[in-house]
C-alpha cells in the first residue's frame, strides 16, 4: 500500500504551539507536555520550530549525499529515520525488530515504509512524500520467507532510484538485514556506507537543534531535581532511578538508554547499573542520564552526589574536585579548528592511580543519542580513525570523566553537555556540582 501526502495540511494557523505544531491535543505527532512548555517559558527558553529544523535536516542529508555522489540513502536504524522525517513509531521494538525505513532521494524526495495500519504517522510532516509498507525482513514477521520480502523491497527502491536518480545505482545503506543486501544487490545497486553519512548529517547542528536540546536538558535537569529532592537512605538503587524517568516521560520525553545509577561501593567498577541495593546513610549516589528527552533530543549528563548528614571522606573530596578539573580545562579545549588528535592528546590527564579504570572517552558527540565523533583518550587513539577531522561550528559534545581508582570503593562520574559556538564552546549543562563533594558546605 502506497499513501502520498499532500504538501498542505488542513491547520488552522492560529492554533499553534510555541515549536510551531498544531495546538490540538489528539494531533498524530508526539511531543512536550503542557508542563514542559510551562517550565521551558519561566527558564526563559525558546522551542524549536520544528517545521524548520525538519527542513534543516533533509537538507543536511541531501548535501551529504551530494558529496559522495550518491541515488539514494536508505536507513532503517529508528535514529536515523527520526533525524530524517521527525517521525517515531514504537522506537525501542523497532530497534531489535526493523519494520520501518525511509529513502532519502538525491533530489530530496522522501519514501517511508511503517507498520501496514498506520501510514498516518507521517502525515503531519509534508516532508514525506510517500508513505508505504512492508520493509520488514527480520526473522520474527517473515520467517522462511525473507528473501521473497527482500526481493519485492528491493524491486520498489530500484524503481524509485530510477525515477529520481536516473541511471545513479549508488546508494547509501545504515543497518540493511543480510537478505536485503543481497536482494538489493541483485537489482544492479552499489551499496556504500549510510551510517558514516548519517552520522556527519547528525554532527552539525542547526539553530533549531539546538533550542530543541536546550528544552531537553532543561526537562532532564528538572528531573533530576525531583529525584534528587526524593531520594532518601533506605530507597533502592531501581526507586530512585524510576524518579527521573517519571520526570522526564511526563514532560514528553521518550526513553532513557541505560540504567547507569549505582550507590555506595556499587560505583566501583563503574557501569554496574541500577539494582535492588538500597541507599545506605551517607553514601555516594552516581549516575549518567543517558535520557532521551522531548523532541528526541538526548540529554547526556551524569552526577555524583553525596547523600547523608555527615560530611563526605577527604578522599572523596579530593576526587571530586579532581573530576571537575578534568572536565573544566577539557572543555575549554573546544573550539572551532581544533584537531580531534588535539582534544586526545591536550587537556587534564589523570594520575597513574586512575588510569585502568578511567571513563572509555574524554568527549562524544551528542544529538538524538550519542553520535559520532567518539574522542578517546591518547591510549584508545586507533590511527586513521579521527585524523582527517577538525571541530566545527553546531557540534554538540558530553564531556566526561571517571575517577576511580582500581580497588577503590567509590567513583566519582561527571558529564557535561556542551555546542560549540564560532568563537568557542557554551555549556549547555544548568546543574550544580555537588557542594558538600566539592568541599563547600
Amino acid at each position: 500500500m502506497t499513501v502520498h501526502h499532500a504538501d498542505t495540511r488542513k491547520i488552522d494557523p492560529s492554533r499553534q504551539r510555541p515549536d510551531g505544531t498544531p495546538a490540538d491535543p489528539d494531533r498524530v505527532e508526539i511531543g512536550p507536555t503542557e508542563l514542559a512548555f510551562a517550565e521551558w517559558e519561566a527558564a526563559g527558553l525558546e522551542a524549536p520550530h520544528l517545521p524548520t529544523m525538519r527542513q534543516y535536516r533533509l537538507d543536511r542529508l541531501v548535501s551529504e549525499m551530494a558529496r559522495r555522489d550518491l541515488a539514494g540513502l536508505f536507513l532503517t536504524d529508528p535514529l536515523n529515520i527520526r533525524y530524517a522525517t521527525d517521525t517515531t513509531n514504537m522506537q525501542i521494538w523497532n530497534m531489535h525488530n526493523p519494520f520501518r525505513a525511509v529513502l532519502v532521494l538525491a533530489d530530496g524526495y522522501m519514501v517511508v515504509w511503517d507498520y501496514k495500519t498506520a501510514p498516518f504517522l507521517s502525515s503531519f510532516n509534508p516532508l514525506v512524500r510517500e508513505a508505504r509498507t512492508s520493509a520488514s525482513l527480520f526473522y520474527f514477521e517473515v520467517g522462511d520467507r525473507g528473501h521473497e520480502a527482500a526481493d519485492a523491497l528491493a524491486g520498489e527502491v530500484d524503481a524509485l532510484l530510477r525515477a529520481h536518480a536516473g541511471s545513479n545505482r549508488r546508494l547509501a545503506v545504515d543497518k540493511l538485514m543480510l537478505h536485503g543486501v543481497r536482494a538489493f544487490e541483485a537489482v544492479g545497486l552499489s551499496l556504500l556506507d549510510g551510517e558514516e553519512v548519517a552520522e556527519k548529517a547528525r554532527a552539525i547542528k542547526g539553530p533549531d537543534e539546538v533550542r530543541a536540546m536546550r528544552c531537553a536538558l532543561h526537562t532532564c535537569e528538572a528531573a533530576m531535581a525531583e529525584m534528587e529532592r526524593g531520594t532518601l537512605p533506605g530507597m533502592s538503587e531501581v526507586e530512585i532511578w524510576a524518579m527521573l524517568h517519571a520526570g522526564n516521560i511526563k514532560r514528553g520525553g521518550e526513553w532513557i538508554e541505560t540504567r547507569l545509577l549505582a550507590t555506595g561501593p556499587r560505583t566501583s567498577p563503574w557501569f554496574q547499573e541500577c539494582g535492588p541495593r538500597r541507599l545506605r546513610p551517607n553514601e555516594i549516589l552516581a549516575f549518567d542520564t543517558d535520557l532521551v528527552g522531548p523532541y528526541g533530543l538526548c540529554a547526556d549528563i551524569s552526577r555524583t552526589w553525596w547523600i547523608g548528614d555527615k560530611p563526605p571522606r577527604p578522599d572523596m573530596i579530593s576526587d571530586f574536585r579532581m573530576s571537575v578539573d578534568h572536565i573544566e580545562e577539557n572543555m575549554a579545549l573546544l573550539r572551532p579548528g581544533v584537531s580531534f588528535r588535539e582534544l586526545t592528546e591536550a587537556g587534564h590527564h589523570l594520575p597513574p592511580a586512575y588510569q585502568r579504570q578511567k571513563y572509555g572517552c574524554k568527549f562524544h558527540g551528542v544529538g538524538l543519542c550519542d553520535e559520532w565523533p567518539m574522542i578517546p583518550y591518547p591510549d584508545g587513539w586507533r590511527p586513521g580513525a579521527l585524523d582527517d577531522y577538525v571541530v566545527e561550528p553546531g557540534m554538540c559534545f558530553c564531556v566526561e570523566v571517571l575517577t576511580s581508582r582500581e580497588g577503590g570503593d567509590f567513583s566519582i562520574k561527571l558529564e557535561e553537555q556542551v555546542v560549540v559556538t564560532e568563537t568557542g564552546v557554551e555549556n549547555l549543562t544548568r546543574y550544580p556540582w555537588d557542594a558538600r563533594l566539592m568541599g563547600m558546605a
